[in-house]
C-alpha cells in the first residue's frame, strides 16, 4: 500500500463532503419540505459540517473493486442522511443541546418557539422542538431510501441491487442500530459492576459498526453491480469496516472526555452526566479504589452533576486506565482491520481506506 498523507485524506474527505452537502441541499429535494421550519430541520447538520466518513467508506470501496464511484453517488448521500436521522432522534434521547457547535435541532426549533411565542409555557415550547426533530428525522429515514432507489432508476445499477441494498438499510442494519441505541439506555440504569466488556462492545457494534459494514458492502457491491457479499473482496471491505466503525466509537469515547468540546462541537463530560457504561469507565472501575468507585457510582447518571464531580469522575478514568486501554483496543482494532485490505488490490482507493483507518483513532474531532 502507499500511504497517503493526512494532508492528502482531509483534502479528499473535504471533497466528499462538499459533494454530499452539495446533493443534499439541491432545489430539487429542497422544495419537497413544507413548511420552512421542517426544511430547515432536515438540513441543519447537513448545513452544519460534518466529517462525512460514511459516504466516504461507501464510495472508496465502490473504487476499491474496480468500480466507478461516480455512479454511487445517492447511495453515498442516503447513508449521510441516514446517519444524520439517528443523530436527530439521538439527540432527543440524550437530551443534548449541542452539535457540531451549534444547537441541536430540537433545541434549535424549542428556541424558535420561545422567540415566536414567548407566552407559551416552557413544556410548550420544548415540545414544539422535539416535535419538528422527530418529524425531521422521519423525512430523513424516507429520503434516505428514495435516494438509494436513484441508483437504478438514473445510474443503470441492476434493480436487485438496489432492492437488496434497500431491504438490508432498513431491515438488518435498521433494527441492530436501534437495538444498540436501545442497550445504550438500558445500561446506563445497570449497576456498572453488572456491564462486562463483552456487553460494552456488543453494544457498539450495533450501534456504530452495522452502518459502517453496510456502506462497505454496499459500495463493493454497487462497484460490482451484482449482489456479491460472498465475494472474498466484498467480505473483506465487511470485516474492515465492522473494526473501524467500533474503533471510531471508543475513540468518540475518549473525545467525549478528553476533547476540547471548541474542537468536538459537544460538551465534554455529557457521557458522564447520562451515565454511559463505556469501555473507559468499565477498565477504570476494574482498578478504582472503593472510594473512587463509589464517586463514579454516585456521579454516573446524575443529570445535574456539578462540574467538579465530573472533572473528577473524569480524572479517576484517566488515573487508573480507562482512557488508555480503551485507546490500545481502538489501535488493536484499527490493526485487524488494516489486514483485511490485504485481500484488494492495489488502487488509489484502498490506499485511502488505509489512511480512514488510521483517521479513526489519531482525530480530535
Amino acid at each position: 500500500m502507499t500511504p497517503v498523507s493526512r494532508h492528502e485524506f482531509l483534502n479528499e474527505l473535504a471533497l466528499c463532503a462538499d459533494r454530499v452537502r452539495e446533493i443534499v441541499c439541491d432545489d430539487y429535494y429542497q422544495e419537497r419540505f413544507v413548511p420552512d421550519d421542517l426544511r430547515d430541520a432536515v438540513t441543519l447538520y447537513t448545513k452544519s459540517g460534518g466529517k462525512r466518513l460514511r459516504p466516504a467508506i461507501l464510495l472508496w470501496s465502490c473504487g476499491a473493486v474496480g468500480g466507478d464511484p461516480e455512479i454511487a453517488w445517492p447511495a453515498a448521500s442516503a447513508v449521510e442522511l441516514f446517519h444524520t436521522w439517528t443523530l436527530v432522534h439521538d439527540d432527543i434521547i440524550d437530551r443534548d443541546e449541542l452539535r457540531r457547535g451549534g444547537p441541536t435541532v430540537h433545541e434549535s426549533f424549542r428556541r424558535a418557539a420561545v422567540a415566536r411565542h414567548p407566552e407559551l409555557p416552557d413544556l410548550e415550547q420544548r415540545h414544539y422542538g422535539v416535535s419538528v426533530a422527530v418529524l425531521a428525522g422521519d423525512v430523513q429515514h424516507g429520503w434516505a431510501t428514495s435516494l438509494l432507489a436513484e441508483l437504478s432508476k438514473h445510474n443503470g445499477i441492476d434493480p436487485r441491487v438496489t432492492l437488496h441494498l434497500i431491504e438490508r438499510l432498513d431491515n438488518e442494519v435498521l433494527n441492530l442500530l436501534v437495538s444498540g441505541e436501545l442497550l445504550d439506555i438500558q445500561f446506563c440504569h445497570r449497576p456498572i459492576a453488572e456491564v462486562t466488556l463483552a456487553d460494552i462492545e456488543d453494544m457498539l457494534w450495533k450501534k456504530t459498526s452495522v452502518l459502517y459494514r453496510f456502506c462497505a458492502e454496499a459500495g463493493a457491491m454497487i462497484g460490482l453491480n451484482r449482489l456479491a457479499e460472498d465475494e472474498p473482496a466484498v467480505r473483506a471491505l465487511a470485516e474492515f469496516s465492522i473494526r473501524c466503525g467500533t474503533a471510531f466509537q471508543l475513540q468518540d469515547d475518549i473525545l467525549g472526555v478528553t476533547g476540547d468540546s471548541s474542537v468536538t462541537g459537544k460538551p465534554v463530560g455529557n457521557d458522564i452526566r447520562e451515565g454511559k457504561r463505556t469501555t473507559l469507565v468499565y477498565w477504570a472501575y476494574q482498578d478504582a479504589s472503593p472510594a473512587e468507585r463509589e464517586l463514579m457510582e454516585a456521579t454516573l447518571g446524575r443529570l445535574d452533576a456539578d462540574p467538579a464531580a465530573i472533572r473528577e469522575a473524569i480524572e479517576i478514568i484517566g488515573r487508573h486506565g480507562g482512557v488508555e486501554q480503551t485507546r490500545e483496543r481502538a489501535r488493536e482494532l484499527v490493526e485487524q482491520a488494516t489486514t483485511h485490505l490485504e485481500a484488494l488490490p492495489d488502487s488509489r482507493y484502498r490506499d485511502l481506506l488505509a489512511a480512514w483507518a488510521d483517521f479513526l483513532i489519531s482525530r480530535d474531532i
